[in-house]
């Protein structure tokens, strides 16, 4: 789990598109807190503080502490907007949560000892179906990321979910399916070879194998 931090904030009584390019212009960004079946709050948040914060990476796996003129809040990042063209945080929202909130959080994936896996020493390539994967998990200790080891992996072999080792009181959120993280695809020369020898046995006559016999 990512260590947590706290931001400084200050409440926004004006709302809507001329109040936050306000804001943004005296270089902060506007942001939300909601959930926890209490009203939004708008706020508005150092401008510096939060692209550090999102560019920083683990941004949206990270409790923080939100303080409002002394009122703490625990939140957890939910979704941001970026500046289409400067890639610069507009607006960010955060969720309320405590110690017994259980949050849906999408946690990136990484991959380990790929020197360790025969398939790729023979060519073979990681093809990655999922770079996170959708987890829930206590508030309190989401994962910052979740690691797949690739020692002993062979060409064609597959990485499902039952695969990986979750932290304690963290689940999946797809239920219904083993789904596949990622495999180890054959090379492109490795396949032509087998494809071409495969073609060639299917083109070899029956006479022909009963002579060779």
């Amino acid at each position: 789990m990512s260590e947590t931090y706290e931001l400084k904030a200050e409440a926004r009584e004006r709302v809507g598109k001329g109040s936050a390019r306000e804001l943004r212009r005296n270089g902060k960004v506007p942001a939300v807190i909601y959930g926890d079946k209490q009203q939004p709050i708008s706020i508005s948040l150092p401008f510096k503080e939060i692209y550090y914060k999102i560019h920083g990476g683990g941004f949206k796996t990270t409790v923080a502490t939100i303080d409002i003129d002394g009122q703490k809040i625990q939140v957890l990042p939910k979704d941001y907007q970026l500046d289409p063209v400067r890639d610069v945080p507009v607006h960010v929202d955060f969720l309320r949560v405590s110690e017994k909130s259980v949050v849906h959080v999408n946690v990136p994936v990484h991959f380990v000892n790929d020197e360790a896996a025969p398939g790729i020493k023979r060519g073979g390539v990681l093809n990655i179906v999922r770079h996170d994967v959708e987890l829930i998990a206590p508030a309190n200790a989401i994962p910052e990321f979740i690691e797949i080891d690739l020692t002993g992996l062979e060409l064609g072999d597959s990485i499902h979910i039952s695969a990986v080792t979750l932290p304690k009181g963290v689940t999946p959120a797809v239920q219904d399916r083993d789904f596949t993280i990622a495999t180890i695809a054959a090379p492109a020369g490795l396949k032509s070879e087998e494809d071409a020898a495969a073609t060639a046995a299917a083109d070899v006559p029956a006479t022909e194998e009963k002579e060779g016999e």
